[in-house]
């Protein structure tokens, strides 16, 4: 039987999945603000890091494609209680809340730059337009949504060989849907759009997510849905590891031999994030199906502390991004940096020279730090939430 909380009508293993990717996710970002390499070297780049930056960096993968998914799963789950024009509608407007959100809110605590000059569109802006396409979908009948989220997920990366043969030059509206990796766009005198998250190949694992969500459904069994569960998320490692192996499809960059067997393994995993490859899709969305399957009714003191995280995932990515460069800020003056290091030429972030930053091991203590004291804020907004019924915090 599926594990409920007990205040409301959630899945504790969805809820214990998210809290988790939300905690990893902190420490992409706590790198990002603190590490002395975070703007100088790609931690990826076999040739410059090391094997626990690599991994560092690696394992915060698993963040977006599995909260993508897992919205799209809430979306299901959130339509067996809605009508197909209720979920559309609220699909749509949380879609452009979101994007809204991330113009403004995330980008100016990434920044801390009140002029805006440079805005920058990641996962929050890729989630918010998936959301909007989801919410037309919805009145699709599910095998048509099924076969939707399939074709673009086994096949967007088709698209990579014409955009190769033109030299990467798609055009403005192409790098929005699917070119976009850390792409620029000038749209007024000294100011920039920052294209990381393309958003097509978001959609399409949002769909799937959405499509995965009807085994959670009362139709389904602890037992059946434990089954499918398992054998999906090992057969698309395994599917990872064949399509790699043969290094034909399903990733721009293909791995290469290198100069000992764990840099060559380290290549094997190095997949394409941006936008998100078919094997990057395949190597984190199959762990985190195998996880729901092994947790689904599991339930303890570290489930029920991740699970805070969990549900309360957008409070807490909102928040988190401010903590972490608020802390930034305070080291930045405690290492002797000054006024006339606030702002950068040609560097989008307010109080974070390219220069700054600590060894790996400030950036673990930061991170714990960081995850830390936002568990009592997280577990208060969460009650507050589970007793109040105002229709914003749905938004939030």
């Amino acid at each position: 039987m599926t594990v409920l909380t007990a205040t409301r009508n959630r899945i504790a293993s969805i809820d214990l999945l998210r809290g988790v990717v939300m905690v990893i996710m902190a420490l992409d970002h706590t790198r990002d603000f603190f590490h002395v390499d975070a703007f100088m070297h790609n931690p990826l780049d076999l040739k410059t890091t090391t094997p626990i930056l690599f991994f560092t960096r690696w394992i915060t993968h698993f963040c977006a494609p599995v909260f993508l998914f897992l919205s799209g799963m809430s979306a299901y789950l959130m339509g067996l209680k809605k009508t197909k024009k209720e979920l559309s509608g609220f699909l749509i407007k949380r879609g452009l809340w979101l994007v809204f959100i991330e113009v403004v809110v995330i980008t100016f605590a990434f920044t801390f730059n009140p002029l805006y000059n440079t805005i920058i569109l990641q996962v929050i802006w890729a989630i918010g337009v998936s959301m909007i396409i989801l919410g037309i979908l919805v009145y699709l009948p599910f095998r048509i949504i099924l076969i939707i989220g399939c074709i673009i997920v086994f096949g967007h990366n088709l698209l990579d060989y014409p955009e190769a043969a033109n030299n990467q030059k798609v055009g403005l509206l192409w790098e929005f849907v699917h070119h976009g990796n850390f792409t620029f766009i000038n749209y007024a005198p000294n100011h920039v759009i920052a294209i990381i998250y393309a958003f097509l190949p978001w959609t399409g694992i949002m769909i799937m997510g959405y499509c995965m969500g009807k085994i959670f459904s009362p139709s389904f069994s602890s037992a059946q849905r434990r089954k499918i569960l398992l054998y999906l998320g090992s057969g698309l490692i395994l599917f990872f590891i064949l399509i790699r192996w043969v290094n034909r499809y399903g990733d721009p960059v293909p791995w290469s031999v290198q100069s000992d067997s764990v840099r060559t393994f380290l290549s094997f995993i190095k997949v394409n994030k941006y936008p998100p490859s078919l094997m990057y899709t395949a190597m984190t969305l199959g762990p985190a199906l195998i996880f729901l399957a092994l947790t689904e009714n599991t339930q303890n003191r570290i489930t029920s502390i991740f699970s805070v995280y969990g549900r309360v995932p957008f409070f807490y990515y909102v928040i988190h991004f401010y903590i972490i460069h608020f802390l930034s800020m305070a080291g930045f003056f405690l290492t002797g940096c000054g006024t006339k290091d606030i702002v950068t030429p040609n560097f989008p972030f307010f109080f974070r020279p390219p220069q700054f930053g600590f060894q790996l091991w400030v950036v673990y203590v930061v991170w714990i730090f960081v995850v830390l004291i936002l568990y009592p804020v997280c577990k208060w907004y969460d009650r507050y939430k589970s007793t109040h019924r105002q229709w914003w915090l749905s938004y939030l």
